[in-house]
């Protein structure tokens, strides 16, 4: 199925791009064209790309939710039971979890898991488009905005937060779109936990294999986030467990992988190729693609979820 999406510009976009959504078989990948981009416009590889991240997300999507008591959560609904866009917290896997609702409960649940250095705002915007058919929750993982910084950040562990907070919340299975790290943490949860994934989208997620060439982390002072989540998940990405190349072969849900093309510092063809029956889409807009792109984004997800 091909779609062209049009009139990107008057969402902010950079132009047309066509998808074209198709399995992966034995290695091979579905590239498509994408949007045409200045590389001088799009944030770095490596470590810029990260801090290019959370800057661009919460300048270029609208104002993100209200804070809400925890013990009040009937403050945040509105008519017909529906959630309005709130910041909860829960305590779970022994850490404190900042998260982002709305939507509404009947619905099937999603959950937005962010890049390294972001947290819930770099989903705005985005958060409410999915709500208009989903119950979504976006979390801060573990390091990140409110949440805890307990000073370890194994990517399985940061898994175990989310399969957590799914229990504190009462939800058997979801649907998961995690972005870069936040893909990494949605591919270990479906590799470990397939019963709790209903579908799976992985946009540029960060690879399971070693990678070369990464500058060396430089501490500015930013403090979004702690800098010994920034060291312990470099050296995951540096050096990983063998197994977790392998261990894509467990995943059973449907799965959506979205790849920045070449501009992107990851090959997520070849997460793809690992994951059965895997759908690969190209956004040739870079490692940001819900934020270079976020109409082509958002369709492509749509276009999957749909079926």
């Amino acid at each position: 199925m091909v779609e062209d999406l049009f009139d990107l510009d008057e969402e902010g976009q950079l132009g047309a791009v066509a998808l074209d959504c198709q399995p992966v078989e034995e290695g091979r990948v579905a590239e498509q064209p994408g949007a045409a981009v200045d590389p001088q416009g799009v944030a770095a590889a490596g470590d810029q790309v990260e801090q290019a991240h959370l800057g661009v997300a919460q300048d270029a999507i609208p104002a993100g939710p209200i804070l809400d008591s925890p013990e009040r959560p009937e403050s945040a609904r509105r008519g017909g039971g529906r959630v309005a866009d709130v910041i909860r917290e829960a305590h779970v896997n022994g850490i404190k979890l900042h998260y982002r609702e709305e939507g509404d409960p009947a619905s099937p649940p999603l959950l937005l898991i962010h890049g390294r250095t972001a947290d819930h705002n770099d989903w705005n915007g985005i958060t409410q488009h999915f709500a208009a058919h989903h119950h979504v929750f976006a979390p801060d993982l573990r390091g990140h905005g409110g949440s805890d910084r307990p000073g370890e950040y194994p990517l399985p562990e940061m898994a175990e937060d989310i399969v957590a907070l799914l229990d504190h919340l009462g939800i058997e299975r979801a649907t998961l779109v995690g972005h870069s790290l936040g893909g990494a943490v949605s591919y270990h949860l479906a590799m470990n936990h397939p019963e709790r994934v209903e579908r799976l989208v992985l946009e540029d997620p960060a690879p399971p294999s070693p990678l070369e060439g990464r500058a060396p982390l430089v501490e500015d002072g930013s403090t979004g986030f702690d800098w010994r989540m920034m060291h312990d998940t470099e050296r995951q990405l540096l050096n990983p467990d063998p197994a977790w190349l392998d261990g894509l072969g467990k995943i059973t849900a449907p799965t959506l992988v979205i790849g920045g093309g070449e501009l992107s510092p990851f090959d997520s063809a070849a997460v793809a190729a690992r994951i059965p029956g895997a759908e690969y889409v190209t956004i040739e807009v870079g490692h940001l693609v819900h934020v270079n792109a976020r109409r082509a984004f958002l369709d492509a997800v749509d276009t999957f979820l749909s079926r």
